[in-house]
């Protein structure tokens, strides 16, 4: 029976013994090799799933990335895949040195410490808007080289995003946000409300150009890095899918933990926008035999921006879901304290647009604070 070597400090970090095990033996051989010193890994960050990451320092006096990923199955061969397609279009992941799938560890390159979320929200108490413009345009610089990638685009390269998918996702919200969390069973007339702004929301995702979509492409995934290393970092990669082309645009200027004035999402919008018809990201009007006209998106910003705030509404809903998902079934209440934000971004949607009025009856009915009085987003 082979015996794992002892790491006293590694060990303390397992809660579970067999967990423990597994990991000591699969870093055994990578130690020498690395040049790793076992009695530096430390927790690093955790996500929402059951993914965690830790750090470990080398001999060298570099640090390293461990990948812990228990579940079963696991994520990691899609980590993998999706990881090397973006290298492979020029962006900044983390460059893997070893891993294995079945178990769930990985071992990468540290991208640091220095994230998107915590540099934009300093900025933000500084008053300071030249750090976010440079941050934003380094952000959507990335995006559109991996939206433009070849490689990405080809068939078959990454799954679609669909209406299933869609549907799929916005049943989070209503399982878990709407039911677990404020214990409310719609009736026929709500439920009749509900299914047209699913149709709403699937029609506009829908009538969108496909592009490589990161799908959680937020700045708590962006890592801020040397200009000659690659700025951003780009992290959390592996549920990338083929989608709409505002998702991961309005995933990055409505997020869940920071936000900015409309007159700032509309500047990097129109910069995201111009850059995306320069590089002929729309394409031709899906409605034209011929090809030789411009999709309609390319033409009018202010569809563009409409499509956008749909997309991200969408988004938003789900993300409610999960958050409340994470209280009620995983035990971190945590993120549910983020929620108010939400409401205020449905709400200010809804209200906005005619179509979505049936929404804004189903937020008035779980928490009409948010349509009776003003709330600020910051």
């Amino acid at each position: 029976m082979t015996t794992a070597p002892a790491f006293p400090a590694a060990t303390a970090l397992w809660p579970d013994a067999d967990r423990a095990g597994r990991f000591q033996l699969w870093l055994a051989p990578l130690v020498a090799t690395h040049g790793l010193l076992p009695g530096t890994l430390a927790a690093a960050s955790s996500d929402a799933g059951f993914r965690r990451y830790l750090r470990i320092a080398t001999a060298d006096g570099r640090t390293l990335i461990v990948m812990d990923d228990p579940a079963q199955p696991n994520q990691l061969t899609r980590f993998v895949e999706v990881g090397q397609l973006m290298a492979g279009c020029g962006l900044h992941v983390p460059a893997l040195l070893a891993h294995d799938a079945a178990l769930g560890f990985a071992l990468m390159e540290d991208l640091g410490t220095g994230s998107y979320i915590d540099a934009l929200l300093q900025a933000q108490r500084d008053g300071d808007m030249t750090r976010p413009q440079a941050l934003m345009r380094d952000a959507t610089a990335a995006l559109l080289r991996w939206q433009s990638c070849e490689a990405a685009r080809a068939d078959g390269a990454l799954p679609p995003f669909d209406e299933a998918f869609v549907r799929r996702e916005l049943q989070i919200f209503v399982d878990w946000c709407v039911q677990a969390h404020h214990g409310r069973q719609w009736d026929e007339k709500q439920r009749g409300y509900w299914d047209r702004t699913v149709t709403l929301l699937a029609a506009n995702i829908a009538a969108q150009p496909r592009v490589p979509m990161h799908r959680d492409y937020m700045p708590r995934n962006l890592m801020v890095c040397p200009a000659d290393a690659g700025t951003p970092g780009i992290l959390d990669f592996q549920d990338a899918v083929m989608g709409p082309i505002t998702y991961d645009i309005a995933s990055l200027l409505r997020d869940a933990f920071i936000s900015w004035e409309e007159a700032e999402e509309l500047d990097w919008a129109v910069r995201y926008w111009e850059g995306a018809r320069q590089a002929g990201l729309f394409g031709p009007d899906p409605a034209d035999p011929s090809g030789e006209d411009p999709h309609e998106m390319a033409l009018d910003f202010g569809l563009f921006w409409r499509r956008l705030e749909w997309t991200v509404l969408q988004r938003q809903l789900k993300i409610m879901g999960i958050f409340c998902r994470l209280k009620h079934r995983d035990g971190k209440p945590h993120y549910a304290e983020d929620l108010p934000r939400f409401y205020a971004y449905v709400v200010k949607t809804a209200t906005r647009y005619v179509e979505l009025s049936p929404l804004l009856r189903l937020i008035e009915d779980l928490q009409p604070q948010y349509t009776q009085t003003g709330f600020s987003l910051r």
